[in-house]
């Protein structure tokens, strides 16, 4: 059994207005080189449980244990190895140029000028954006704000990060080159990833290891994407809206096709085109003889042209 680098149990806080966060039900535990996505409806107590896990908030009760420590009492003894990207970039960048604000904490820690150059130089590499670090931080757009905060997270080489909806307010474009850049940063630099957001659509690419949570904290399903989107009802009655492959592959098993649960449109198309081959035995050897031998669609005969008598 591997031991967990992060573990949330039965953790309550109240806030000043009274609101009440129970994150309870299941414990919340993450691995070592996991991709973990925390799903749950706007309000249920996601951004909570990560503000836990950054020591920004201290339980009422429960336990919270990052890298074997207390992060709200001890977080000096680990805040070299765990990164953040808050759903608010702007309230994240604090310093005018996009050099100033990546290197603020290396300069901070104490590290030498030539490290500092080093590791904000291979930060902004990382995540592409070197030709942007002169610009002024005000003058950049939503997705280039994101990046610079990103990197900023990056530039200590953290073993977890921790991200808060990272994708909100992204155009689509902007969205699968995040999606991908965290991809990487998992496979290549094996780092640890924490995501909590309420977009179903990101979870098959982005996730190892999904927590389902209602409003008011309770955490009521935990898996695999495969096993969390078995359940289309378990999401709906959670206040997420269920993906269309879930449902649509749901309904086919109702109807007597059990074709299994695809996450993702490439093999959903795959499953899709084998289950057409099975239906139709001849379709293969028809489709067969009406190609040429080079691979050629075979048009049909053009029709004949009636005969006129003189």
């Amino acid at each position: 059994m591997s031991d967990p680098i992060v573990r949330v149990s039965c953790v309550r806080h109240t806030y000043p207005d009274r609101t009440e966060v129970h994150l309870c039900g299941l414990d919340f535990e993450v691995d070592r080189g996991q991709r973990v996505v925390v799903l749950g409806p706007n309000g249920c107590g996601k951004t909570t449980l990560l503000f836990h896990i950054l020591g920004l908030l201290e339980p009422e009760e429960g336990e919270v244990s990052v890298f074997g420590v207390n992060p709200a009492r001890h977080f000096n003894r680990i805040r070299e190895r765990v990164g953040v990207l808050f759903q608010n970039v702007d309230e994240q960048i604090i310093a005018p140029t996009v050099w100033d604000d990546v290197s603020f904490s290396p300069r901070s820690y104490g590290y030498s000028d030539a490290e500092v150059e080093a590791r904000v130089t291979e930060a902004l590499e990382c995540v592409g954006i070197a030709h942007l670090r002169h610009k002024v931080c005000h003058h950049l757009s939503g997705g280039e704000k994101r990046k610079v905060a990103l990197a900023g997270a990056l530039v200590l080489n953290p073993e977890l990060l921790v991200l808060d909806e990272p994708f909100e307010g992204l155009d689509p474009a902007s969205r699968t080159d995040l999606r991908a850049l965290l991809n990487r940063l998992h496979s290549e630099r094996r780092v640890t990833l924490v995501m909590a957001t309420h977009d179903v659509n990101v979870v098959a690419a982005m996730a190892d290891r999904v927590y389902v949570l209602l409003r008011g904290g309770e955490i009521v399903a935990r898996g695999t994407p495969q096993d969390v989107f078995q359940d289309p009802g378990l999401l709906r009655r959670s206040n997420i809206e269920p993906p269309v492959l879930a449902e649509l592959f749901q309904r086919l098993t109702e109807l007597g096709a059990h074709l299994g649960r695809p996450l993702t449109v490439e093999d959903a198309a795959r499953v899709l085109v084998e289950w057409g081959g099975r239906a139709r035995p001849g379709a293969a050897a028809a489709d067969a003889a009406a190609r040429e031998p080079d691979g050629a669609r075979r048009l049909p005969p053009e029709p004949a042209t009636p005969r006129r008598e003189p």
